[in-house]
């Protein structure tokens, strides 16, 4: 147990909430990728399985591992031909940016739901302390996860989807550069994602601003129901 707590970013004793929250966040972040890509006439996704809810299609190992060690990871990308569509460009950007938005929706379901159970006192009758921690530590984990999600998947470095909204709004005449050096941009992110004192510049104040989203949202919920 303490070699896994020195290896793991997530503490041990939350990692069940982290993987329910992983499974939730990931499942709905590519269905919604490949549902808007199959509605906009691209039948890849759907004839690879994509199309789904099934969490076991979406999954990608070393991308749950990674998030679990170094606190950032992905799930399998949903493959896209742009070619499909009627207007490749506008409908290529909400697709990509159906999956940071749709971890936003969780987030803030997720927020609404927690301010609505704190309001009218709906945990304080839980009488069993382990029930009622599992609840508050699950609430804070998906809802600030699904926060940080949303801002992960925005940062405009491959293979994010930050990076492919910039691929659809930059001018054709850039297209091919942008292509030529997306092999050293894959590189650059992994550097400033793993190597430690890069992650003060990256993941960290990703976390921050999305624990700030987290408790802005809370609070603003928590008004508007006392309202």
């Amino acid at each position: 147990m303490d070699f896994l707590d020195r290896i793991l970013y997530i503490p041990l004793d939350r990692l069940p909430f982290y993987l329910i929250t992983l499974i939730i966040a990931f499942t709905i972040h590519e269905f919604s990728h490949a549902y808007f890509a199959n509605k906009f006439g691209d039948p890849t996704a759907k004839l690879l399985g994509r199309v789904t809810l099934n969490p076991a299609v979406h999954f990608d190992l070393f991308g749950i591992i990674l998030l679990l060690i170094a606190g950032f990871g992905w799930a399998r990308p949903v493959p896209v031909n742009r070619d499909n569509f009627s207007k490749p460009r506008l409908m290529g950007i909400i697709v990509s940016a159906a999956g940071p938005l749709s971890n936003l929706l969780l987030a803030v379901i997720g927020t609404l739901v927690y301010a609505m159970l704190n309001h009218f006192g709906a945990l304080e009758s839980i009488d069993n302390e382990k029930l009622l921690s599992a609840i508050r530590i699950f609430f804070n984990t998906f809802n600030l996860m699904n926060f940080f999600l949303f801002l992960f998947n925005l940062i405009p470095l491959p293979p994010l989807d930050g990076y492919r909204i910039i691929e659809d709004l930059a001018p054709r005449s850039i297209l091919g550069d942008l292509k030529r050096l997306e092999q050293w941009a894959v590189f650059i992110f992994l550097l400033i994602m793993i190597v430690p004192p890069l992650q003060n510049y990256t993941i960290r104040p990703l976390y921050a601003f999305a624990n700030y989203m987290y408790l802005e949202f809370f609070y603003a919920f928590q008004y508007l129901i006392g309202g």
